[in-house]
């Protein structure tokens, strides 16, 4: 018969799966202290010998690590991606930046139909409530902190996707959609309504997935990052175009 003992499980297995579970549904973010062992035994309610020996065995299955005199940490799970020199070179190269804006659209796109199916009704205060703060800066000169917004208001929506995979993989490329974030906005704001546009355009996905419309809130997504590669595409023609210029000036400025 394929029926085995039922076997009670230890304390320290049941705060191994907590925590397990915390870290793979994001919760728990590399990098993330822990409370100290008095407060995370309270709040588990579990003695604190059951606590030490799970968190020796989240140790060294290397989910959590210790700092000397710091306490105890989310390992770096995720690692990075990209080195800082590759996501240099994805802004540099044309050819890699329209990849980029692709792969976002296809995979945003997907995050925003299943925040609006999936979302609980919290995730959905946090994308809105990084909305309104977004909202609140359009009178003030475009800073650090909106783009900061902007790329928090994007994560937010594949968090509320609820899909730990592809969670993990956007925190794991987070550098790069920062960097894309800052580097889309600089090109954007050269246009006299591109801030607007960007704001208008960031209203109209928060609408969709606050209504719960998968297909409006895709749609809304995939207007956005259109509109991006357009931008992008038509400042380089005006650089590039510019360039010319220069060259064109400065030979007739010394044929003289």
């Amino acid at each position: 018969m394929p029926f085995q003992k039922i076997v009670s499980t230890k304390i320290s297995e049941s705060v191994v799966r907590q925590i397990e579970q915390l870290i793979l549904r994001g919760i728990l973010r590399p990098g993330e202290r822990l409370p100290s062992e008095r407060d995370l035994s309270e709040k588990l309610a579990v003695s604190r010998p059951s606590l030490r020996h799970a968190l020796a065995e989240l140790q060294n299955m290397e989910l959590l690590t210790t700092r000397a005199g710091a306490g105890i940490f989310v390992a770096e799970v995720l690692g990075q991606t990209f080195s800082p020199s590759l996501i240099r070179l994805f802004s540099t190269y044309d050819e890699a930046v329209y990849d980029y804006l692709l792969l976002r659209k296809d995979l945003e796109g997907l995050a925003a139909n299943r925040a609006a199916r999936f979302g609980s009704d919290t995730d959905l205060k946090v994308i809105d409530t990084l909305y309104q703060k977004m909202e609140a800066l359009k009178a003030g000169r475009p800073s650090d902190e909106e783009a900061q917004l902007d790329a928090q208001f994007h994560m937010s929506i594949f968090e509320a996707s609820h899909n730990v995979v592809m969670l993990h993989m956007m925190r794991s490329m987070y550098d790069l959609l920062q960097a894309g974030v800052f580097y889309n906005r600089q090109a954007t704001f050269k246009q006299s309504t591109g801030r607007t546009a960007l704001l208008d355009q960031h209203r109209e996905i928060n609408a969709a997935v606050q209504a719960r419309e998968p297909d409006a809130a895709r749609a809304a997504v995939h207007a956005h990052l259109d509109y991006v590669t357009e931008v992008l595409r038509d400042q380089t023609r005006a650089d590039n175009n510019e360039e010319t210029a220069k060259l064109r000036y400065k030979k007739l400025k010394f044929s003289k």
